[in-house]
């Protein structure tokens, strides 16, 4: 834009200029001022003081390189100096136009390359979002006893002050809404779920740019199937295969210094599926709507029951009414720790504890066609160390090395078996064994219902702010882009603004 405008200033002013030249040759009385002996004086005719062809010719040339100038005895000396008034003003706006062009066209060319992440993605979020601020998630305003938050300025100099861990996490949840978007769009029967799992983590990796404990995974991908509601994932040489007829729960998560984003949605590709994951969909977002500041637990469950059990779904010929699974919660959210100790219920009945300013929870749902009730079955793949655990001897020194192994690189986020493969651990289980019977690590088996029946889950993860409700794992990309538009420079906005146009 400013190259554009310098270009414009020289071309004017080379117009100015010749035409400053030509009147002054013009004038009657520019003659009286040159020098009787200079024999470029300009030689006088009859006509009152005309050059001639060549001399006319001689100076335009000098001055803007024009190659054919009609004479004075055609044209006239006033019809002549508005045309080249004119054809320099007509250049110098052509060459405005072109430069104006060109430098849009490499500013969007420029700027589409820092918008548009690739497919599959691959550019950290931070490359993307070039001022180090990060898109908030959807805004619940609060209601009726908290209604004047809304307008507290002492609550939103709180706000104010916690600005550095909200962008933290809203980088995390970036993160987690790119990855689950490019995940539904490849997700097709007849993927090995192991190849699933390692796609979806090393995307993860990529674009949260993982740095130890700093920024990465937050627990192992779940991916459960059918009637197993929750933690599993497979172990290294599973070959379990996804069907058509299957309904997986992809739950998983991200975390930046700490601070975890928790989000699952479910996949089913037969149609017959869709009033069990209507279900826990509009369970959940019923929870979240009844989440507040001083709302206890058990009426956010009360209320996710009574949206949940309105569902009954036709699987081959026969009518089953959802359930939710009464022994899993949603939970609070802490710092390194995926459950910091309030469970938010999905049915009536749960605990009267309060929900307070501040504090992060994720709010998950899950609809069964079985008992509405799990036990802990099949092989373990999840493992968490506690994080209440201080100081313990061990006696094995394997077992002492696993663990430095863990504290370094998870410390109290969970992981799965896969995770000590990739850091090149090998013949660990005793060890592992050993750290779970002493209370060090807790293992957690897979979660199932009865066998035969299928399971929907579906989550988000929700923060108290003291001015409103923040559901920090929901967005779309159109309102990334337009936050991004609101904190690029000045000089870049004209091309973002063909981009979100052309979107």
């Amino acid at each position: 834009m400013g190259a554009a405008v310098v270009d414009v200033w020289i071309w004017c002013g080379l117009g100015l200029l010749v035409t400053s030249r030509v009147r002054q040759t013009l004038s009657p009385s520019s003659t009286h001022n040159q020098d009787p002996g200079d024999s470029s004086a300009p030689v006088r005719s009859g006509t009152g003081g005309a050059r001639s062809d060549q001399s006319w010719k001689a100076l335009l040339m000098d001055n803007g390189g024009l190659n054919s100038v009609p004479s004075t005895e055609e044209n006239g000396t006033p019809e002549f100096v508005e045309k080249v008034n004119n054809l320099a003003l007509d250049e110098a706006s052509d060459v405005t136009e072109a430069a104006k062009k060109k430098k849009k066209r490499s500013k969007s060319k420029k700027k589409k390359e820092l918008l548009e992440q690739t497919d599959p993605p691959s550019l950290p979020i931070v490359e993307l979002f070039l001022s180090g601020e990060f898109p908030e998630g959807e805004i619940q305003q609060y209601k009726d006893d908290n209604l004047w938050r809304t307008t507290s300025e002492e609550k939103r100099e709180l706000e104010r002050l916690e600005k550095p861990l909200y962008n933290s996490v809203r980088r995390a949840a970036e993160v987690h809404r790119q990855v689950r978007k490019y995940i539904k769009g490849i997700l097709k029967p007849g993927m090995l779920m192991i190849d699933l799992c390692e796609t979806l983590e090393s995307t993860v990796r990529k674009l949260i740019s993982e740095n130890g404990l700093e920024a990465g995974i937050a627990f192992p991908t779940g991916c459960s199937l059918n009637w197993v509601a929750a933690h599993w994932t497979p172990n290294s040489g599973d070959k379990t295969v996804l069907q058509y007829d299957d309904v997986m729960k992809l739950d998983f998560g991200t975390h930046v210094d700490g601070h975890i984003v928790d989000c699952a949605f479910t996949v089913a590709f037969n149609p017959m599926f869709d009033p069990l994951l209507e279900a826990s969909r509009e369970a959940t977002n019923t929870g979240i709507k009844e989440s507040g500041i001083d709302v206890r637990l058990c009426d956010v469950g009360a209320a996710i029951q009574e949206v949940m059990e309105s569902y009954e779904v036709d699987i081959n010929g026969k009518v089953f009414q959802v359930k939710s699974i009464r022994n899993l919660n949603g939970h609070s959210i802490g710092p390194y720790q995926i459950h910091a100790g309030k469970s938010v219920p999905i049915v009536k009945g749960g605990e009267q504890t309060k929900m307070e300013e501040g504090e992060f929870f994720a709010i998950e749902t899950f609809a069964s066609t079985g008992k509405g009730f799990v036990r802990e079955d099949l092989e373990c793949s999840h493992y968490m160390k506690n994080f209440e655990v201080g100081h313990m001897p061990l006696r094995l020194p394997r077992a002492k090395q696993l663990l430095a192994t863990i504290n370094k690189n998870f410390s109290t986020l969970a992981f799965c078996r896969r995770y000590l493969d990739r850091l090149g651990e090998t013949k660990y289980l005793m060890a592992l064994k050993n750290l779970c019977d002493a209370g060090i690590v807790q293992p957690y088996p897979p979660l199932c219902d009865i066998k035969g029946s299928y399971v929907s889950q579906f989550e988000h993860t929700i923060l108290l702010r003291p001015t409103c409700k923040e559901v920090i794992s929901r967005g779309s990309m159109m309102k990334a882009l337009e936050f991004f538009v609101q904190s690029t420079p000045i000089l870049l906005l004209d091309s973002l603004h063909s981009v979100l146009n052309a979107i």
